[in-house]
């Protein structure tokens, strides 16, 4: 008798992973979340967006509590790892100091602070960080605690070579990141993606005024 063995006919026949679940369950989860606010999704919500069950949500993750932590943790992470890649291009030795800066702004609007990761984060933090404080113990602890610190440490490096005159270096963090922040901070509560040559003249009108501030006389 003739043995017939059956193969699947495309991916979607094969058995799909445990991570590869639990990657869809987490990409639905910070949607979810950044559209409808922690209070406002459910898991069957998630569950729905991810392709799963809502057991399977559980049997991954666990509650809505845990699943939020799990999302803001990934987020945190994978935007504090994009913002070491940016910072690898600020300048250390400016021939133009006001000029360099204004580019390295620029760069830093486009890929940290316009990063779909970022912009979930702060979306997220905006609606919920109020009300559920417990729930960003995790950004609390990773995301100003690196993003703050990194930038100080490159300001510092400018001060100790002479191009800036700074009392304290993560005061000068906080402001630099201000300055940058302000105009954007509409766009990014609207979902509305700026043009680079208004990112351009965000960061331009920015280091105008960190460098008037700053700049050693």
């Amino acid at each position: 008798m003739k043995t017939v063995v059956q193969t699947p006919d495309s991916p979607k026949d094969l058995p799909e992973l445990p991570q590869t679940k639990r990657r869809a369950i987490l990409d639905a989860a910070a949607v979810v979340f950044s559209e409808e606010g922690f209070a406002g999704a459910s898991i069957d919500q998630i569950a729905s967006k991810a392709g799963v069950s809502r057991q399977t949500v559980y049997n991954q993750i666990g509650d809505k509590e845990k699943l939020f932590h799990a999302v803001v943790a990934e987020i945190t992470e994978k935007s504090s790892a994009r913002l070491f890649e940016v910072m690898e291009q600020f300048p250390v030795a400016p021939a133009d100091l006001e000029a360099e800066l204004t580019a390295f702004s620029a760069f830093f609007l486009r890929r940290a602070m316009c990063d779909p990761n970022g912009r979930r984060l702060r979306k997220l933090l905006e609606a919920e960080a109020v009300r559920y404080p417990q729930l960003f113990s995790t950004w609390n602890e990773y995301g100003p605690g690196k993003k703050y610190p990194a930038i100080a440490a490159r300001l510092a490096q400018l001060a100790h070579a002479g191009y800036l005159d700074l009392d304290d270096p993560n005061v000068a963090a906080r402001q630099f990141v201000a300055l940058l922040g302000m105009d954007i901070k509409t766009d990014i509560q609207f979902g509305r993606q700026p043009s680079d040559e208004e990112l351009d003249d965000m960061a331009k009108t920015a280091m105008r005024t960190f460098v008037k501030a700053y700049a050693r006389r």
